[in-house]
């Protein structure tokens, strides 16, 4: 195959338009599209940047009929070898970031945008195995909002969540809803807290339980379903008479599922 034709071959793979392919490169669609029909070549630093973007070596690439090379890790598609990645930066961009990052494929590659997607995400919004962000989604976040199997932030959601506000299997912060609940205001199935703990097994200074209720002050109604069955007056009166200088919205939030 000539240049233009691997070349073409290449953008296709990787799922680019020439349009995403000339964003990348800074050039102009109509530079890509000459590039693909043969009736130029790009320049050197831009030959170099089409190697690099493709991980095929620079000799394989422009020399007519030899195959195409793969610099690093490959996969098997369709018989012949190709590396699978996607990556699109668009050119607008806000506090100096572009506006959206797409970074993916096999192995490790990081966005970093207002709208971020990667196995490494930086961003507003960030996508990614890993991400950071105001809002982070994936495996492992930290933001402000963190919806993740592992999460970190001012409110997180996940398997594991640690924050101020945090609801996950094993939920760690200052008001911690889950399955094991640790913090100063703990609700769940084992709830440990400094201040209150509602749960069916609780332990805290106040501790609101169904079945066992550890505390210096014990509030304990085996006759309760569940410990969200109890009532929340008793529990409210019990908190401010406690804790006198917490705030009117704390003590609500802490007892906001019992009825």
């Amino acid at each position: 195959m000539k240049f233009h034709e691997k070349l073409q071959e290449l953008r296709k793979g990787r799922g680019l338009s020439q349009e995403a392919l000339a964003e990348i490169l800074d050039v102009s669609r109509q530079a890509v599209s000459k590039w693909e029909s043969g009736q130029t070549y790009p320049e050197t630093d831009k030959l170099i940047a089409l190697a690099k973007l493709f991980d095929v070596t620079l000799d394989s690439l422009l020399q007519d009929g030899q195959p195409l090379e793969f610099a690093g890790t490959t996969v098997r598609q369709g018989g012949q070898s190709a590396r699978w990645q996607y990556e699109y930066k668009s050119k607008r961009t806000l506090f100096g970031l572009p506006l959206v990052h797409v970074n993916v494929g096999f192995g490790l590659y990081r966005a970093k945008g207002i709208l971020a997607i990667g196995t490494i995400a930086t961003g507003l919004l960030s996508i990614g195995a890993i991400s950071v962000g105001l809002l982070s989604i994936g495996a492992m976040g930290v933001g402000l909002i963190a919806l993740c199997a592992l999460a970190f932030g001012i409110l997180a959601f996940g398997s594991v969540a640690v924050g101020v506000f945090a609801v996950g299997a094993l939920a760690i912060g200052i008001f911690a809803l889950g399955a094991l609940s640790i913090g100063m205001f703990s609700t769940g199935a084992l709830a440990v807290a400094s201040h209150v703990a509602i749960g069916s097994h609780a332990y805290g200074h106040i501790a609101v339980g169904n079945e066992v209720a550890e505390g210096v002050r014990v509030i304990l109604d085996t006759n309760a379903a569940g410990p969200w069955q109890m009532p929340a007056e008793p529990v409210r009166a019990a908190i401010t008479e406690e804790f006198p200088g917490l705030w009117n919205w704390v003590v609500r939030w802490a007892t906001m599922l019992l009825r």
